[in-house]
């Protein structure tokens, strides 16, 4: 059976991504399973799995920045 070995950009993509939600949650006092449903129900996800080469080179103060005015502009009111 051969092993699957995923490529440099895929594992930098999920490093930063299982990074950056729990921050969210941190940031912005949530659980980090809330933190998940809020960014998918309001268009975070979308824009995080997007976006996210631009996203990891910024500071994380300014991704979580980005992140919550996607989701608040799509109806997010946290």
């Amino acid at each position: 059976m051969k092993k699957a070995v995923l490529d440099k950009d895929t594992q930098d993509e999920i490093s930063f991504i299982s990074f950056i939600i729990p921050e969210f949650a941190y940031a912005y006092k949530m659980k980090i399973q809330d933190a998940y449903r809020y960014l998918k129900k309001y268009g975070g996800l979308d824009y995080l799995y997007k976006h996210w080469w631009a996203l990891h080179t910024e500071d994380s103060y300014w991704s979580l920045k980005s992140l919550y005015t996607v989701c608040y502009k799509n109806g997010g009111l946290r």
